[in-house]
């Protein structure tokens, strides 16, 4: 096993940005006479978070040094057992940081009229709360610390799927969604206690990289512990067969907190068998490799085939979304460092076409008053720019070159094929139902003839948030050095913890 560096920062940047998205909450919880001006304060703050990180990774992020963890801060909390809070990125967490602090603005934007203004403020605020510890969960490295931000996070997205939903299903949706959590989550903690017991202990006994040198288990307590956490990150993530909150919270949330859950929060769970299943439990990582890699390829096809039998246009987004995490899961646990990069690379191309995709399909529903496919038809000639918008976005998921979502596709296959060509040939057939799952809803929802309804497209707000979503697929696309740089240099090292190039095709011949 190895250490990574770290890199101590001078000032608290992670602490500051977490605080930023605190207060702004706070004040909008809290400040009654702040409520009326809800809107611009949330959009202010998250603003400003985005931009002293931008301003924390100019100063502070060496590139070169990229696997190392950077910006770090380290505070004792309890230190009883070992407890501290302790921040820090490396390449894999910049990008995922950067990504969260450019959506939550954008997803404020976008659902700047969707709620009146007594309900407003309290929307924004947990939003804001999420915020928070969206950017812990990727900046922690103290175990006991993730864990605690990973249990946190359900409050947020519970009232926010309950509370706010449109559907008539919300309060059964959202919990739901908290039995589902709740369950992976105490899964979870099990696990954590066992590490603490194999563990090095004393001070920072909990954080990743001491754990990753002094942990000392036996081969089958090891595979036990490790199914702990995959079980809670497989559900957040989420893989066949425990996916099934998914379609049902994204049906009836609104369309904002359905892009902070799937495009942001569901990346914890890919994230988590990263950073801390390839790491503290590399020989039941290697084990487990080859069953985990079929789980994620029935993910690809079961998802795409339920996207395409979907009749509500919020559930065919999930649906999608199991399939495309599907690919993570394989670039992850493929034991290959291209198809690694791949996997981190498509998180943050997912979460930029999948936010484009739901909040465009909250747009139409603003329009149409429903998310049904069987309610539109012909819509093109009547909301052209809405339409156009949703057939870019789609194209991104499903991987056209010049879009975000090829290249980190195209590196998952073919990483994954150096290893074990039968599962990247059946990658393969996910990538051609995602052909169908797109194109034959755009078809039925904006081709045909002229409907007789009248509809207004996008105004000036709407078209700025999915300019923004479009550019950054497009960056994506024709640039993807700026996150491959940061990115690369993490996969080479975790991928060493799978006998790189070995895992599937040893695993597949036992």
């Amino acid at each position: 096993m190895q250490l990574h560096t770290v890199l101590e920062a001078g000032f608290p940047w992670l602490t500051t940005i977490i605080l930023l998205s605190v207060v702004g909450a706070l004040l909008l919880w809290l400040v009654k006479p702040l409520r009326s001006v809800a809107r611009p304060l949330a959009l202010g703050v998250s603003l400003l978070v985005a931009a002293v990180f931008l301003i924390a990774l100019v100063t502070e992020f060496d590139l070169a040094n990229a696997s190392a963890i950077q910006v770090a801060e380290n505070y004792s909390w309890i230190p009883q057992i070992g407890v501290s809070l302790a921040w820090g990125i490396n390449g894999m967490g910049a990008v995922m940081i950067a990504m969260s602090v450019f959506l939550v603005p954008v997803v404020i934007l976008a659902s700047w009229n969707e709620l009146d203004d007594d309900r407003v403020a309290g929307y924004f605020a947990w939003v804001l709360a999420l915020e928070a510890i969206i950017i812990g969960l990727f900046a922690a490295r103290d175990l006991f610390l993730f864990y605690v931000l990973f249990e946190l996070m359900i409050l947020p997205i519970f009232f926010m799927i309950g509370r706010y939903g449109k559907g008539a299903q919300r309060g059964k949706a959202a919990m739901k969604f908290l039995i589902y959590s709740l369950l992976g989550g105490l899964i979870m903690l099990v696990g954590v206690i066992a590490v603490y017991a194999y563990g090095p202990g004393g001070s920072g006994g909990f954080i990743l990289d001491n754990l990753a040198l002094g942990l000392q288990m036996p081969p089958s307590a090891q595979v036990w512990i490790f199914l702990a956490f995959f079980i809670a990150f497989a559900i957040k993530a989420p893989m066949w067969p425990v996916h099934t909150w998914l379609p049902d919270a994204t049906e009836e949330a609104p369309a904002g907190t359905s892009t902070l859950l799937v495009g942001i929060l569901d990346k914890m769970g890919t994230f988590g068998m990263i950073a801390i299943c390839l790491p503290l439990f590399p020989e039941a990582s290697r084990f487990a490799a080859p069953i985990i890699i079929g789980l994620a390829l029935v993910s690809i096809i079961w998802g795409a085939l339920m996207a395409i039998a979907s009749n509500d246009l919020m559930r065919l987004v999930a649906y999608t979304s199991v399939s495309h995490f599907g690919f993570m899961v394989i670039g992850i646990f493929s034991g290959s460092s291209i198809a690694l990069a791949g996997a981190i690379l498509y998180m943050v191309a997912h979460g930029v076409g999948t936010a484009g995709l739901f909040l465009i399909v909250g747009f139409l529903g603003q329009r149409g008053g429903s998310h049904c496919i069987s309610r539109y038809g012909g819509w093109q000639r009547v909301t052209p720019v809405i339409a156009g918008t949703f057939l870019i976005c789609g194209l991104a998921t499903i991987a056209l070159p010049g879009l975000s979502g090829f290249l980190p596709e195209f590196m998952v296959l073919m990483g994954t094929f150096e290893v074990a060509s039968w599962a990247a040939l059946v990658g393969v057939v996910g990538v051609v139902l995602a052909a169908l799952y797109i194109l034959l809803p755009y078809q039925r929802v904006f081709t045909g003839p002229k409907p007789s309804e009248h509809a207004a497209d996008l105004n000036g707000r709407e078209k700025t948030v999915m300019g923004a979503l479009i550019a950054a697929m497009l960056v994506l696309g024709f640039f993807p050095a700026l996150a491959l740089d940061a990115i690369n240099p993490v996969a080479e090292s975790y991928a060493t913890y799978l006998a790189a190039d070995s895992v599937i095709a040893e695993g597949s011949t036992k």
